[in-house]
C-alpha cells in the first residue's frame, strides 16, 4: 500500500519529551497524542515555548522521544537506528524551517537539489536541476534560481526553503512557524502556497501562534504546556 493511501499517515500516541537542563528536567510534551490524515493541512497552534518545535522535531526525526510511539507511514520511529532516521528523514519528511536554513554560498536551485543529492535521487546533477527549476516555478520564482539567497527576498528564501522540502516528494510537510521572521503580506502568501499544495494532496503540519494564519488549515490543533487540548475546527 502506498504512503499516500487515504487513512492515518501521521500518529503520536502518549509521547513524551523531557530535557535534561542544570536547572533540572523540563517536560517538553507531556502525553502528547495526534493522528493526522494522508491530505490533512493541519495548524499546531499555541504560544511560544508551548511544545510545538519539539513535536515538530519528532514527527521529522530530528529529535527522539522520551517516551511513547511515533508512527509514520507504518513505520515507527523510535525502533529506526540513527543512520536508518537519517535516511527516512531524507526520503519521507519535508521539514521547513523558520530560519530558512539556507546554504549561503549555493544558489537558490542548488539548496533545492541538496536534499537529492544526499538522498540519491534524480541520480544526475542535469535532472536534480531540471527538477529544482519545475519546483521553483511552481512557487513563481523560478527566475531566483540561479541568484544566491542573499540576493533575494525574505519570502522568495522561504519559498526556496519549500521547494527544498518538497525536492523527494516527501509524503508529510513540517514547517515551524514559517513565517515568523515575515511581514503579514508575505506571511500570508507564504501560507496561501501551503494551502495550494494541501489541495494538490500534500499532507501538511504546520506550526504557528498566528490564529490568522492557523485559520487557513483544515483544522487547528492547539496545544497547551506540552500538551495537546482539544482539536478544534478553523
Amino acid at each position: 500500500m502506498s504512503d499516500r493511501s487515504s487513512g492515518a499517515l501521521i500518529c503520536l500516541r502518549q509521547v513524551t519529551k523531557v530535557y535534561r537542563t542544570f536547572a533540572g528536567a523540563v517536560e517538553a510534551l507531556r502525553g502528547a497524542d495526534l493522528t493526522i490524515e494522508t491530505g490533512e493541512f493541519v495548524a499546531l497552534f499555541g504560544r511560544s515555548g508551548a511544545g510545538k518545535s519539539t513535536l515538530i522535531n519528532l514527527v521529522t526525526g530530528i529529535d527522539r522521544p522520551s517516551g511513547g510511539s511515533i508512527e509514520i507511514g507504518g513505520q515507527r520511529l523510535e525502533a529506526l537506528s540513527e543512520e536508518q532516521l537519517t535516511r527516512w528523514r531524507g526520503r519521507k519528511a519535508g521539514v521547513v524551517f523558520q530560519s530558512f536554513q539556507l546554504m549561503p554560498t549555493l544558489t537558490c536551485a542548488q539548496n533545492v537539489m541538496l536534499p537529492m543529492d544526499f538522498a540519491g535521487r534524480y541520480v544526475t546533477p542535469q535532472a536534480q536541476y531540471a527538477r529544482a527549476r519545475s519546483l521553483l516555478e511552481a512557487l513563481e520564482i523560478e527566475e531566483q534560481a540561479d541568484k544566491r539567497p542573499a540576493d533575494v527576498s525574505g519570502g522568495q528564501r522561504q519559498r526556496v526553503a519549500i521547494a527544498r522540502a518538497l525536492a523527494n516528494d516527501p509524503i508529510f510537510i513540517a514547517a515551524d512557524e514559517p513565517t515568523g521572521s515575515l511581514d503579514s503580506v508575505t506571511a500570508q502568501a507564504i501560507v496561501a502556497h501551503f494551502v495550494k499544495l494541501a489541495a494538490a494532496g500534500t499532507t501538511i503540519l504546520l506550526a504557528t501562534h498566528d490564529p490568522e494564519l492557523a485559520a487557513r488549515a483544515t483544522r487547528i490543533v492547539r496545544i497547551e504546556d506540552g500538551r495537546i487540548v482539544e482539536p478544534e475546527r478553523p
